[in-house]
């Protein structure tokens, strides 16, 4: 029997995470090496993974299968196509680098009453995400994607309510208000979301007789499961809705910037770059094939609604005072152009929509957690307490020139590709949608340039004329992700070429095929 290589690299952040959370109260800074020490063993396993998987062989590759819930045809079904690949390799790239980059926020906090975070339980919880999250990318069959989908909520709250931005401007009572009210929103939303897709998911029971989206997709394709119309129309949009809610699409959005606002830096780039992730591929993996013509149906909607989120999380934006909130709502506007570039139905579309799934990744953990840096050496999250910080600290006003400039696409950056492939694949079938969404570019450029204009330009703050550059920890988290804006801005096609095939299959499962130029013919 072959080595389950998925399972294990779902299986290894589970393992570190249990025993990160098993060291002693004491013994702090080992629970963090060992987390690190997971994370990268992890790291290891995904390359491995990357490196087996064949972009020109079987759709889904290195696949596990294993009776789980033999009464109600529940299998263990692991299988990994060429988006799952590139989601996996973001998730465990970007997870040491969150801990590093957290590497102080859990340490123990005194106030009057003295009071003791529980380090150990910090870095515990984010490994176990990491976990619940690979396998979510991994698992083909819908029930159990279902229960990760929905578990990975549990230590998502805790890490929003349990473990929050202690740059706060209103004290450490209300900052614990607040946290627990992003955290109770968050949970309610994702959570309302996921119980009307259990609906769904056990009405495709009734209907498939089986979990298996193999085995459900094959039989669609081939006429042998032929649901009725208002049936399978039913079933997407219960699935839709909660993927919709993960993404996040407008209006179901308003979780994300009060969650981001309150939680650790680190813990907000894993919501926006990591957890966020998975509504936008489910789209891609469930949505589009189990329901083609729901797919198909729903397609208008669900682009007016994407347009929506670019425009309106943009121009939110534009006028935020914090900066972290800032950062969520452009991430709104980001998703809005995924969602539409999966939806336009194009092969460009759905490409870039991937690619940008992992670009937006990067840049936004790149930005997120520079201006978490800056935002430690502060102690505020808003951005009239800063100025001239570029005079003081060159090297952060660098890299968070960088992040800031991958995040409004400039090109030479990896999301710049990324988002020309969606605007060109909506562009071609949907030309009027694709023309009002190049305004969000216009909208990202005012309000990256006027955040860093604001913050790093200027006369000198005397709050900021002390203020220390990156150190050699920070230099760590943040140099790499910049080399890898750069490398797949320059030089995209290593996930170009694993991400193309799944997409043409996918394509294939809706029925659609690219629209042909119009060429007029020589006179």
């Amino acid at each position: 029997m072959s080595f389950p290589l998925l399972t294990a690299t779902a299986v290894l952040p589970a393992i570190g995470a249990i025993a990160t959370a098993a060291v002693p109260a004491a013994r702090r800074d080992a629970a963090k090496v060992l987390a690190l020490l997971f994370s990268l063993a992890t790291l290891v396993l995904a390359i491995v993974v990357l490196v087996r998987f064949d972009p020109d062989g079987d759709r889904y590759q290195l696949t596990e299968s294993r009776s789980w819930i033999a009464e109600f045809g529940v299998r263990y079904e692991l299988g990994v196509d060429g988006i799952g690949v590139a989601l996996i390799a973001l998730t465990a790239l970007l997870i040491p680098f969150i801990i590093l980059a957290g590497w102080h926020d859990a340490d123990p906090l005194e106030t009057g009453n003295k009071r003791w975070r529980p380090t150990q339980g910090f870095f515990a919880l984010i490994l176990a995400v990491e976990a619940m999250v690979i396998i979510s990318f991994e698992a083909t069959d819908v029930f159990l994607f279902y229960i990760f989908f929905e578990a990975m909520l549990i230590p998502m709250y805790f890490l929003i309510g349990g473990f929050g931005d202690r740059a706060h401007q209103h004290g450490e009572e209300t900052a614990a208000t607040q946290r627990s009210y992003a955290a109770v929103k968050f949970l309610l939303y994702n959570l309302a979301g996921g119980l009307i897709m259990l609906a769904a998911v056990i009405g495709l029971y009734v209907v498939a007789g089986n979990f298996s989206l193999t085995e459900i997709a094959e039989a669609r394709a081939n006429g042998s499961l032929d649901m009725a119309t208002n049936t399978e129309r039913w079933l997407f949009l219960g699935f839709f809705l909660a993927f919709a809610v993960k993404a996040p699409l407008w209006p179901l959005h308003t979780w994300l910037p009060n969650a981001m606002g309150e939680a650790t830096t680190p813990v907000a780039v894993l919501i926006t770059a990591v957890v966020d992730k998975v509504g936008t591929f489910a789209m891609l993996r469930f949505c589009l094939q189990l329901f083609p013509e729901a797919s198909k149906w729903a397609t208008p909607a669900i682009l007016v609604l994407a347009l929506i989120s670019i425009i309106y999380g943009a121009l939110l934006a534009v006028g935020q005072r914090d900066i972290k909130r800032l950062v969520a709502y452009a991430s709104i506007s980001h998703f809005g152009f995924i969602i539409m570039g999966i939806f336009a139905m194009t092969s460009q579309g759905q490409s870039g929509a991937t690619l940008y799934m992992v670009n937006h990744g990067i840049s936004t953990a790149a930005l997120m957690l520079v201006a978490g840096f800056l935002i430690s050496r502060r102690g505020s999250r808003l951005i009239a307490d800063y100025g001239g910080v570029q005079k003081v600290a060159p090297v952060l006003a660098g890299t968070f020139l960088i992040g800031g400039l991958a995040t409004l696409s400039l090109p030479g950056l990896a999301p710049f590709v990324s988002e020309f492939l969606v605007l060109a694949g909506t562009f071609s079938r949907y030309p009027v949608i694709g023309i009002i969404a190049t305004f969000g570019i216009v909208l990202a450029a005012l309000y990256t340039l006027v955040l860093y204009q604001r913050t790093m330009t200027g006369p000198v703050k005397p709050e900021v004329a002390a203020m220390p550059d990156l150190r050699a920890r920070e230099l760590l988290v943040v140099a790499p992700l910049i080399v890898v804006l750069i490398f797949l801005g320059v030089y995209p096609k290593p996930v170009t070429d694993i991400v193309d095939p799944a997409v043409k299959q996918t394509l294939s499962d809706v029925h659609e095929k690219d629209p042909q130029p119009e060429v007029e013919a020589a006179k």
